[in-house]
Order: structure tokens, then sequence, then C-alpha cells
């Protein structure tokens, strides 16, 4: 027992790059590759992006008890200084903020959805860049969210939730099955494509062991036909952003070369984002006539705060449009809408929903996006926000809907008694967030459970005890 605690309290090991790896870098970088060595073996950096949707930058950093850097090339991002962990902090389970890799931020930010776009993230758990999408254009474009992996919806779906955003379709599919059924609709689309995940090192483990030549080259091949789908997945004029989180030429501009020798209806766009470092065209086999591969962005971490990451912007000049069908909507059944009015009025003082659809599948009810897509053949993990189930007659909201309601959805519930409404450094925050009951006395029945004004879940109010209704699976240990 006592070799075992003195071998927890020793100094860390410096980390062993692969040796392959850094004689690559060396023949790539020359004397610079020794800065670079030095950056991956330091300490990694906990970046977070504030939720825009719910407060503006301003407002987290009047209430946040971290220091903070802010990040170049994104006005919402910061470095937390330190040895703070905002993911425990009762702000991230309300949804405030999202624990992201400061570079990662560059690839929303270059893509700027609009309102009213068509977006889709190609590659989207963990839901970071989902996320960022949906901020960047106020929760008023579709942002479609597919992962290839099932495995991996359900972290992508829990990440969403959180965020709170009403316009967000998740999907399970293949990139080409989508490139089939989709064809040219989207306005922006964003592929994260898997990567060696070399500019990770510092962070991986899982891409320190697995690094080789063999893997590296094996990830091109993947990517070059990633894109390949992911391009005709857009529309004329559309964009289509793609990243790597790896350092390999191979992966990075010898990919866009290759996708624009073999596809003349798309251009090369330049990124313009301080703080970045430009793509080495000098590292690419081919020379494309009209070509400049500096156009896109590298982050490199002995440059920049942040870990390895390229991406580069590319726009479609020619090509048939797709025609928007919309989807088929079935209304659900009027049973289960009056049971969420009725639930609405008397815990919100009003519809949060009123303006959408809704859909039925079983027991529960679901407000759909406005621009919902036709998504016969598609396999649907989320459309749009679960607002709740109906058991018999009792109307039971869902995490999901305690994290979409707006300001003025809390502020009626606050109004209406129907909210607990605790201070950041409240113990009882910790205890909702464990899974215990709470002791405050008010109006009997559902009651929102938020951290100053910012709702984190549900509880059930019978006499001065709201039992706790925090989803079992994010529940913190007991301590």
């Amino acid at each position: 027992m006592a070799r075992h605690k003195t071998a927890r309290a020793s100094a860390p090991q410096p980390l062993a790059l692969p040796p392959g790896f850094v004689e690559r870098m060396r023949a790539l970088l020359g004397s610079e590759a020794d800065a670079l060595a030095a950056s991956l073996t330091a300490p990694p950096l906990t970046g977070l992006r504030v939720n825009t949707l719910k407060l503006s930058a301003a407002d987290f950093q009047a209430r946040t008890p971290w220091q903070l850097e802010g990040v170049p090339w994104c006005a919402d991002g910061f470095i937390v200084e330190g040895a703070a962990a905002p993911g425990r902090h009762p702000y991230h389970a309300a949804g405030l903020f999202y624990v992201q890799e400061p570079a990662a931020l560059t690839v929303a930010e270059a893509l700027a959805p609009q309102p009213g776009e068509l977006v889709l993230d190609l590659a989207a758990a963990p839901g970071g860049k989902a996320t960022h999408l949906a901020a960047l254009a106020d929760d008023q474009a579709l942002v479609v969210a597919n992962e290839i992996e099932r495995s991996r919806v359900g972290a992508l779906l829990s990440n969403l939730e959180r965020w709170g955003a009403w316009n967000m379709v998740v999907i399970n599919e293949e990139p080409r099955h989508l490139a089939e059924r989709w064809a040219g609709l989207f306005d922006r689309v964003l592929l994260d494509a898997p990567c060696s995940g070399e500019g990770m090192f510092r962070k991986s483990e899982a891409a320190l062991r697995h690094w080789s030549e063999d893997n590296l080259r094996g990830c091109a091949v993947r990517q070059r036909q990633i894109i390949a789908s992911a391009a005709a997945l857009v529309r004329p004029g559309g964009r289509l952003a793609y990243s790597t989180c790896t350092f390999a030429p191979e992966e990075n501009e010898q990919v866009i070369a290759t996708f624009l020798a073999a596809h003349p209806d798309f251009e090369l766009r330049h990124v313009a984002l301080p703080g970045v470092s430009r793509g080495r065209p000098d590292w690419v086999r081919e020379v494309l006539p009209g070509v400049d591969l500096a156009e896109a962005v590298r982050i490199w971490p002995h440059l920049a705060r942040g870990e390895g990451h390229f991406m580069a912007l590319l726009q479609r000049t020619d090509g048939p449009p797709a025609r928007l069908q919309r989807a088929a909507v079935r209304p659900a059944d009027r049973r289960l809408v009056a049971a969420w009015r009725d639930f609405a009025a008397a815990t919100f003082g009003l519809d949060p929903a009123a303006d959408r659809a809704m859909i039925a599948e079983g027991e529960a009810l679901y407000a759909v996006p406005a621009m919902a897509l036709n998504t016969e053949g598609v396999r649907v993990a989320r459309l749009g926000v679960w607002l709740g189930t109906l058991s018999g007659e009792r109307f039971e909201p869902s995490h999901s809907l305690a994290l979409a309601v707006g300001r003025d959805a809390a502020d009626g519930a606050d109004a209406l008694g129907h909210m607990l409404n605790l201070a950041a450094d409240d113990p009882r925050l910790d205890r909702y967030l464990q899974g215990h009951p709470l002791a405050a006395p008010g109006a009997p029945g559902w009651t929102l459970i938020a951290v100053e004004g910012f709702a984190l879940g549900w509880g059930r109010r019978s006499g001065d005890t709201v039992k706790n209704a925090y989803p079992k699976g994010l529940r913190r240990p007991l301590r």
C-alpha cells in the first residue's frame, strides 16, 4: 500500500513522443521542431466557450470564479488559467459554457453560419462544434448534428441538451448515405475528420499509443473518402469547412490539394482569423494553378495557446441546386398537446413552444424546428426538443426542456413559485447534482432547480420537500 501511494505522489514522467513523429517533424520544420516538441511536453490547456444563447461573454466574465484569458480567434472563447476544473461547476451543468480546446474554435468561426441556413456537422460527437454553430447563428439556423458511431450518439445528445438550442436535429448515419439522400442541400457543412491526432499528444494517451506512419496514411485515405461525401452535401454557393487535429500534411494540405484537383466546382477560400498560422503549400506534392494552400489555417502549440489544428474553408461555385423537401410532420395527438399546454401554463405562465409544430413518439412529445428536413430513410436520434412524456393523466417534463427554456419562461416559473433559484456557492446545488432531495417550501408540483436564474433540471415539490428529478446518469458521485 505504501509503495502504491509513493508511486502516485511521484513527479509525472516527461512525455515520450514517438521517434518516427519526431523524425518527421525535423524533416518538415527543421530547427523549429525542437520548440514544437517542447510545447507538446508542457501541461495541456483548459479552454471553454461561453453559451451566448444563454448569456453574453461579458456577463459570464463578470460572474465567473476563474481567471480567464481570451482566445484571439473567438470572442466567446477563453483559456482557464491555473488548476481550475470548470466542468465540475454548476454553471457547466446549466449549460452556460462548453469545455472546449481553444484551437478547435477556429472551425465554426471560419464557417460562420447565418440565421435561416441549413447547417450540417458531419462528424459531430461529442458536440463542441455543433453547439458552436448553433450559437453563432443565434439558434436561428437548423443545425443537423450527425454522428457516424452509434456508441457516441448518447454523449452527443447529452451535450446538445445542456446547450439548450431548439433548432437541432441529431442523426446517426454514414456520410455516403447522407450524400445520396441530401445531395446539394446544405448552406454550410463542417467535417471534423477522423485523424491521427498528432496535435492532441499532450491531451490524449491514445493518440500517442496508436501513432504510426501506417495509421497516418490510413487516416488520409479515409479522409479523402469522407470529404467527397461532405462536398456532395453542399449547395452551389455553400461552404465546407474541413478540419483535423493533426500536423501531418498528408492529412491536411495534401487532402485539400487532392480534393480540389478532382472537384473543379470548389475553390479554396481565405480564412482571416487573428492569431493563426497559414497552411504550408511547400509540403504538397501537387501544384495546382490558381490555388494557394496558404489560405488554409494551422495552429501550432509552440506559436499559439492551443493544441495542433488544421482547417481549410472551401466554397462550391457550381452544380445543380437541390430542392428542400420539408418534413411531413404528423401532428401530435390533441390529448398530448393539451396536457403540455396545461403544464406550461401552470408552470411558466406561458408556452415556450407556442410557435412550433409538435410530434409524438408514443407518449413522448417533441417540439420540432420550423425548418425540419424530410428525414425519411435517415436514422434520427432526436428531432428538436423533447418536452416531456404523458404518464397517465400527468405530464412529466424532460431534462432537455429544463435546459432549453428561455429567460421569459424561467422568470414565469419563478413568479409562480415553481423555481428554486440558488446562488452558485450554495451547498444545496452540490446535493441536487448528486441526486439528493432538497428542503424548500413553496408551490407544489414540478419545480425548476436553477443556479442564479439558469435552470439545471427539475424537482417535484411535495410539502416542504423537493424530490430530486435530476437524471441518474448525470448525477455526481455521492461524497
